[in-house]
């Protein structure tokens, strides 16, 4: 079992991690090009809308992605895998005194 959370801690680190970053920052950066467009052609309706659905997918898109690390991290939690254990979440907290996972 060792060897497989291994695996699986290599995996999450090096390929899945990275990717949902990528794709997150790809979806914050479509909402802010739909910004620019929105507030740059708002005489403009058809312009205006085209920014307006660039926001939309943006935020879908970034949802979609918070959505997927949170339940990654709930199979983590839940089946104790120790995946990403020295990555974000490293037990140490930010307040004095505070130590641990949020779901244990």
């Amino acid at each position: 079992m060792q060897a497989f959370s291994t695996v699986l801690d290599k995996f999450e680190r090096l390929i899945i991690g990275p990717v949902m970053q990528v794709v997150f920052a790809a979806g914050f950066l479509l909402f802010l090009w739909g910004l620019v467009q929105f507030l740059w052609n708002l005489d403009e309706s058809s312009s205006h809308e085209e920014g307006k659905q660039h926001m939309f997918w943006g935020i879908i898109g970034m949802f979609i992605m918070v959505s997927i690390w949170g339940i990654i991290g709930m199979i983590n939690n839940t089946f104790n895998l120790g995946v990403n254990s020295g990555g974000f979440n490293d037990g140490t907290g930010n307040l004095p005194g505070v130590t641990g996972n949020l779901f244990q």
